[in-house]
């Protein structure tokens, strides 16, 4: 019974062979392989930039506290808005140069990650939609800091504008990502 399921499935991969030969092509083979070594580059480089960007909101978020509570001359609330709202901003940043680096790192190297749900990435339709939702967040945050700095209405109302445009985009863009 052992040897007609073993001839069976020796068949059935001899016919797998037969439908797709340049998939045993050793230059192909070669090819896949390296394509995934280059893609490493982009996965730490990436998650470099991600520590960077959390470390250095880390340290703005000390000089902020210091700004606040221990400074001869603290921050009037505007500023002190403003800089907080600069700091989320940054964190945000990081958080979706994170999220890029680790979607690539699942997307060529293991899908099998123990990560949250919502940071599943099983598709790089998945990578854009993760990215469009983050990046839409920080858009957000960064027009907030800019109604709190100030500035005359219409330069407020030009951006307020562009930046509802492009938000409108990426809706759109992710509407057509999700019906394919």
């Amino acid at each position: 019974m052992d040897e007609r399921a073993e001839e069976q499935g020796a068949s059935a991969l001899e016919a797998a062979r037969k439908a797709r030969p340049w998939r045993d092509h050793p230059l192909l083979t070669a090819l896949a392989g390296l394509i995934r070594v280059v893609t490493i580059i982009p996965v730490v480089a990436t998650f470099v930039a991600a520590v960077a960007l959390m470390v250095y909101g880390a340290i703005d978020t000390w000089h902020f506290v210091q700004a606040l509570y221990f400074s001869d001359h603290p921050a009037p609330r505007e500023e002190a808005l403003l800089l907080a709202i600069e700091i989320v901003d940054l964190f945000l940043l990081a958080t979706v140069v994170e999220v890029v680096s680790l979607g690539l790192y699942q997307l060529y190297f293991n899908q099998d990650l123990d990560v949250p749900k919502w940071l599943k990435i099983e598709t790089l339709d998945d990578l854009k939609s993760k990215l469009v939702g983050v990046t839409v967040t920080v858009m957000a945050v960064s027009f907030l800091g800019r109604v709190i700095a100030g500035g005359t209405s219409s330069d407020i109302l030009y951006l307020g504008g562009g930046v509802a445009l492009v938000i409108a985009a990426l809706t759109f863009f992710l509407t057509k990502i999700d019906r394919d």
